[in-house]
């Protein structure tokens, strides 16, 4: 791997956890699409894109900064997520699935920046 992000297991989760809100978002209604899809779409992949931009900081104060807009971006997602249950675009058990996958990575996101403080 040539970035040092890539090596970051908190980086490949988080990308992982949004290919999995993609596949998630596929069976919304389609007058969704400029709507929870996007919103819920952009606040995952924001969540490995400040990991790798904080990455590329010079400092772990910098990269402390950008996990904890990571952090931000999942609380949307959790946000979005309790939105797209309530209008019953998920079900309860596809929201527990997914709020578990939230809590996994909200724990690593916040261990990392408490790593960096040392």
């Amino acid at each position: 791997m040539v970035f040092k992000f890539e090596e970051l297991k908190v980086w490949q989760e988080a990308v992982k956890f949004s290919s999995e809100i993609y596949k998630l978002t596929q069976s919304f209604p389609k007058e969704e699409q400029f709507g929870l899809i996007s919103q819920l779409n952009r606040a995952a992949v924001s969540i490995s894109l400040n990991i790798a931009e904080g990455s590329g900081r010079r400092s772990d104060p910098d990269l402390s900064r950008f996990i904890q807009i990571s952090i931000g971006s999942l609380n949307e997602v959790v946000t979005l997520l309790h939105i797209c249950r309530e209008q019953s675009y998920i079900s309860q058990d596809k929201f527990e699935e997914f709020y578990a996958k939230c809590e996994h990575l909200s724990k690593m996101l916040h261990a990392f920046r408490n790593y960096l403080k040392l």
